[in-house]
């Protein structure tokens, strides 16, 4: 708490306090305990190091969240136990995503059997509720119960914008455990309404949020299922437990790596700079490393495949964007002595363009390089080419669909106010 001055304490969970700073009324201060529970806290244990490893892993877990562009609570991590958060007034739902079927689901779907995979992702919510062990709501109840979280009224509206977060977080941790080797079975989330008023994700999410199957094998799994299904709780059975929550957190540093892909955009002449560049910022917003060249396929042919040799050498999966007017020969010759893909992004002009285009959209048989006509399309295509192997580049496009969509949402909600 070094640093801090602290205010009231807002509440105290099983497994964590939060408190108020007094300098700071946005934000708040969670501090995780050495602490696990199941069944509603019907077995409870002390397991001395959980807070740190907890803490250490929803850090990771948030950092990452927010590079891909989720919205969230997450503001920093203060100490080895804690973290400082934005001040959400809670919404009492958990939403549960599920890939596999398992656990209580099978319960409550006799006939289904374990592992059956729900594509797209199985979606439920349940009401925060511990004496009645947290019951679970359809679509139409969270709709009439019209809840109330800083001064925000849970409507159609929010239920879709939680929905469709929720969805796009088990997805995007799906992927990136992927990397691991490692099978996301389900996990659950909760959201809150911070003091600007917006819904953002604010939960600690660690290894008691989500069931974790490595080689996707349940007899491997590392999650808190492995707790609640101790028929003894012992000192070596919690020091098992223990361990599987420090292999995660080991392995969850790992889930946000560095770039692993780039673009590389050939100019056939420096009055295109402007045009090159717009594809260059675009790729930055997305995390993608971008360079900037160059080459004329016509006039300097063997520089042009020098270039391409050159980052063909890197040995890292490569977009190129050729951009070149009048006669095309650019992307055509790139093309031609590459097997990365090659986008042509010609810089059209009113006086020639109808006459131009065609050097970029009739190519000789064998070339397979497509064309565009706007920057962005040629970063969207590019991005959407590397995400096939970078889960990060496919997270920031996941997001930015999602915010695409929740933006129309929300454009629409205020319209309707303005009626």
């Amino acid at each position: 708490m070094s640093g801090l001055n602290l205010g009231e304490q807002i509440i105290e969970g099983k497994t964590k306090i939060v408190y108020a700073l007094k300098d700071d009324p946005a934000n708040v201060y969670i501090l995780s305990k050495d602490r696990i529970t199941a069944g509603d806290g019907a077995r409870a244990n002390d397991l001395e190091g959980k807070a740190a490893i907890s803490t250490a892993t929803a850090t990771a877990i948030f950092n990452l969240l927010t590079s891909a562009g989720i919205k969230n609570h997450f503001v920093r991590q203060h100490e080895e136990k804690s973290f400082i958060a934005q001040r959400c007034e809670m919404i009492p739902i958990e939403w549960v995503t599920r890939r596999l079927a398992t656990g209580s689901f099978l319960k409550r779907n006799v006939g289904v059997k374990e592992g059956y995979r729900f594509s797209p992702p199985k979606l439920e919510t349940f009401f925060k509720d511990d004496e009645n062990h947290d019951p679970q709501w359809t679509y139409e109840q969270l709709v009439e119960a019209k809840l109330q979280a800083g001064g925000v009224t849970i409507g159609r509206d929010e239920i879709e914008i939680m929905s469709r977060t929720t969805v796009a977080v088990f997805e995007i941790l799906e992927k990136a455990w992927a990397t691991q080797n490692c099978t996301l079975v389900d996990m659950k989330i909760e959201f809150g309404v911070n003091t600007k008023g917006e819904i953002v994700l604010a939960d600690l999410i660690d290894s008691d949020s989500w069931r974790l199957w490595p080689s996707g094998d349940r007899r491997l799994m590392k999650d808190k299922q492995v707790y609640r299904e101790l028929k003894e709780v012992t000192a070596e059975a919690l020091d098992q437990v223990k361990r599987n929550f420090q292999w995660v957190a080991e392995r969850v540093k790992l889930l946000q790596t560095k770039p692993s892909a780039q673009v590389v955009v050939l100019m056939g002449s420096a009055t295109d700079m402007e045009h090159g560049q717009k594809i260059s910022k675009g790729c930055q917003g997305l995390g993608i490393p971008c360079d900037v060249r160059v080459s004329s396929a016509h006039k300097g042919t063997e520089e042009t495949l020098r270039i391409l040799r050159e980052y063909e050498g890197d040995g890292i999966p490569c977009v190129f964007v050729a951009i070149a007017g009048r006669s095309n020969g650019l992307g055509p010759v790139l093309s031609g002595n590459t097997s990365y893909p090659v986008i042509n992004c010609p810089p059209v002009k009113a006086d020639w363009g109808a006459q131009d285009i065609w050097s970029s959209l009739r190519l000789p048989s064998g070339l397979g390089c497509s064309t565009v006509l706007s920057p962005d399309a040629a970063v969207l295509a590019a991005a959407q080419m590397l995400s096939l192997s970078d889960h990060m580049i496919w997270s920031r496009l996941r997001c930015k669909q999602l915010y695409t969509y929740l933006g129309l949402k929300v454009a629409d909600k205020d319209v309707r106010k303005d009626k």
